[in-house]
């Protein structure tokens, strides 16, 4: 098993894509990128904690590759704002990867320069190295999921979605299924 690390707003939404993906073998929503040892949800949204919301992804390199995971990050996600997703405003809602060796660091700016040349403005998304991961509490975890809901992004457009034809989906209606619809149908 292989794992990554993602920032991309608010960690329920960015789970529950993540979460879509055959191949992806756990989620742990949580903190990470600060100086705060074992912050909780409050002290992290004060924004004095330097973390991110992030969601740490155990994954099978067998069964979705790691660029996969990546177009899912772009896709799931506005990277051309700056500390801000859709009405969440604040640095632990930043766009983010955070790599875990160097083969992480070349796959995210290999995919960053290709997303940035799609794109009208320039992507702020940090690519910066893994540190502590600090699990959220137990009440975030697969939030979403427990409430019968796919997705908290209302509203938000990613300006482009370039998705893998693979893997396939495990079922309808959800955020990955949109965003690759949105793919296939601007072609």
């Amino acid at each position: 098993m292989s794992q990554a690390i993602f920032a991309a707003g608010c960690f329920w939404g960015v789970e529950a894509a993540f979460r879509e993906i055959p191949g992806v073998t756990a989620t742990t929503v949580g903190y990470t990128g600060g100086t705060v040892e074992n912050p909780s949800y409050r002290v992290v949204c004060t924004g004095r904690t330097g973390h991110a919301e992030a969601v740490q992804v155990e994954f099978d390199p067998a069964k979705v590759t790691y660029e996969q995971l990546l177009d899912v990050f772009w896709g799931s996600h506005d990277p051309t704002t700056v500390n801000r997703q859709g009405w969440d405003i604040g640095t632990q809602y930043r766009s983010a990867i955070f790599f875990n060796d160097g083969a992480q660091q070349a796959a995210a700016t290999a995919s960053l320069q290709a997303r940035q040349g799609q794109r009208r403005k320039p992507i702020v998304t940090e690519i910066t190295p893994a540190t502590a991961f600090y699990p959220a509490e137990n009440y975030h975890q697969q939030y979403l999921e427990k409430r019968g809901q796919a997705s908290c992004h209302i509203g938000l457009q990613p300006e482009s979605a370039t998705l893998p034809a693979e893997p396939q989906l495990k079922s309808e209606g959800s955020l990955w299924q949109r965003l690759l619809k949105t793919a296939s149908s601007s072609k």
